[in-house]
């Protein structure tokens, strides 16, 4: 299994997907053309509006994606797709759509059999085993929480250590401490902006150029730079 998971498409001063344009292209290989995206996260513009910009931002490194919701039988072009690759946007309405058109278990299955798999943001929190630490509003109610789980730990894409100036409400460490309590088994990598998880040969690798935060119950918070042994997240 093959998973890039990025933390976010863009910070502030770049383009979109400047900074993972080319670690995506890496990560494709060969597999440049055949890629199937799944554009359900945006909410704001239309689907072929962001096919079209993920292509723009993509053309440079040679890589071109087709919207999974421009083919007759979705689930069949995931099945038939060379890689797959999921946007960012509101997670909640990205896991509905995919759990209405049968794709959950399609693009698992797909990447369980080897198909590459790339996510930022919303694309991230569908690959863990729930979607019950993202970052977003619940604007629609999705059949279940439950998605791809490609990895078996939660990511909290956009991790950020600072609390806002005279703002009253939670940190996102309190969230996730209060996931933790709720759900103890579970480990949650808090996955800074900039900062990417690649999966290859059963491997698990930060990239980035900032540590990673990471969350279980009875356990101090702990920080692992980029390099760092991360395979006791995916055992």
């Amino acid at each position: 299994m093959r998973l890039l998971l990025i933390s976010n498409s863009a910070s502030p001063g770049e383009t979109y997907l400047e900074k993972p344009a080319e670690d995506i292209a890496k990560f494709l290989g060969e597999v440049k053309e055949n890629v199937v995206f799944i554009p359900f996260a945006g909410v704001t513009f239309t689907f072929d509006a962001y096919v079209e910009k993920v292509n723009k931002a993509l053309a440079p490194v040679g890589v071109k994606v087709k919207g999974v919701h421009t083919f007759p039988d979705p689930v069949k072009a995931v099945k038939e797709a060379g890689a797959i690759m999921v946007g960012g946007g509101n997670t909640f309405q990205l896991t509905k759509m995919m759990q209405e058109q049968g794709l959950i278990e399609a693009i698992r299955e797909r990447v369980l059999d080897g198909a590459p798999y790339v996510g930022w943001s919303a694309g991230s929190n569908v690959a863990c085993p729930t979607i019950r630490t993202t970052n977003d509003m619940p604007i629609v109610e999705p059949q279940s929480f439950n998605v791809l789980n490609l990895v078996p730990f939660q990511i909290n894409p956009h991790y950020l250590d600072s609390h806002p100036e005279n703002h009253g409400g939670e940190t996102r460490e309190v969230r996730i401490l209060e996931f933790i309590e709720a759900n103890p088994d579970m480990y949650v990598a808090g996955l800074r902006e900039g900062c990417r998880f690649l999966v290859e040969d059963g491997k698990l690798e930060l990239i980035g150029d900032k540590s990673l935060r990471v969350f279980k119950k009875g356990e101090d918070i702990k920080e692992y730079e980029p390099g760092a042994n991360l395979q006791f997240l995916i055992k």
